[in-house]
């Protein structure tokens, strides 16, 4: 009887104490039990996101790198476009050079035809009167030269009379025309006292009844007149086709202008 007894109280305190373990655990404020959940979750190893998956790398080189053939691709690419620049920059430098170069023969070969024409009206004029009344006029200096010096004299020659800054027309009218620069500006004092007493508008050289609209037309067409009609400067000749009535009158008067000049 007592053996019954004492088994049935081993049993009841094993089951009191089953009964009290569960209670803690599941309904306790002890910080155990408030952390036994916590703790088993952080026991679980976390993911290390240092580490990066395959198809991680895949996709950040396919969103944000270049292919290392398409970086080849694009460097080919900006050697040849460099290349085609500089050789198109080469090319138009050349092509400049070229053209300067032309246009310098071309200037060259210009002045060498102006300077032989007025070799040609000099030698026709020497052959037909032996010699140069009003002196000679060097045109070898070439058409710069020969410019800047007769303007010069031309202009100061005319100073103060209607006709007064027009030197360089006279000048490179005879450059053109392989002339005396001096002749025509001599005969407009002769004809017209520089412009000043004019029988037809713009007309000082009393030339074939003619009206020009300015100085320059004017004495561009009276210097190609002389060429084309007398020669490459004054004669006595000259004076009685150029003025009939008066040509003695007229030869000596503007002779002693073109020595002024």
């Amino acid at each position: 009887m007592l053996l019954i007894v004492a088994a049935a109280c081993v049993l009841s305190l094993v089951a009191v104490g089953f009964f009290n373990f569960g209670w803690a655990s599941a309904g306790s404020h002890d910080v155990d039990a408030t952390t036994f959940g916590i703790e088993q979750q952080s026991s679980q190893k976390k993911p290390d996101t240092s580490e990066v998956s395959p198809a991680t790398v895949d996709d950040k080189s396919d969103a944000d790198v270049l292919p290392v053939q398409d970086i080849s691709d694009s460097a080919s690419l900006q050697v040849a476009s460099s290349r085609d620049v500089s050789a198109g920059v080469q090319e138009i430098a050349e092509e400049e050079e070229a053209a300067r170069i032309a246009a310098e023969e071309a200037a060259r070969a210009a002045e060498e035809a102006a300077i032989q024409r007025a070799a040609d009206n000099r030698a026709a004029y020497l052959n037909t009167f032996g010699d140069l009344p009003a002196g000679d006029v060097d045109f070898s200096i070439g058409e710069e030269a020969f410019v800047a010096e007769w303007t010069e004299r031309i202009n100061n020659y005319l100073f103060g009379s209607p006709l007064a800054g027009h030197g360089e027309t006279f000048a490179r009218a005879a450059w053109e025309h392989g002339i005396d620069p001096r002749w025509s500006p001599a005969i407009s004092n002769t004809e017209s006292t520089k412009g000043r007493v004019c029988f037809k508008q713009n007309n000082a050289w009393g030339w074939d009844q003619t009206n020009w609209p300015d100085w320059d037309q004017a004495i561009n067409a009276h210097v190609a007149g002389l060429a084309r009609g007398y020669g490459f400067t004054i004669s006595y000749s000259y004076a009685q086709r150029y003025c009939p009535p008066n040509y003695d009158n007229w030869y000596r008067d503007t002779l002693n202008q073109m020595t002024l000049i």
